[in-house]
């Protein structure tokens, strides 16, 4: 009687279905992060420019 769950092919794709769960929720996490930086950035730059100490920062 073949065993079902351990055959390379099956294996092979449990593995694959992880790595893209896994890939998944690595994505989302990464694009709320960069989304908060980026809400962050557009505070602090917000709050320089209403103080008028841009010139703080080199190259603005």
């Amino acid at each position: 009687m073949p065993e079902p769950f351990t055959g390379s092919t099956v294996l092979l794709a449990l593995a694959a279905l992880a790595a893209f769960a896994v890939a998944v929720i690595a994505i989302r996490i990464a694009i709320k992060l960069a989304v908060r930086v980026g809400i962050v950035a557009a505070v602090v730059l917000a709050a320089l420019y209403a103080t008028g100490s841009l010139g703080v920062i080199p190259g603005v």
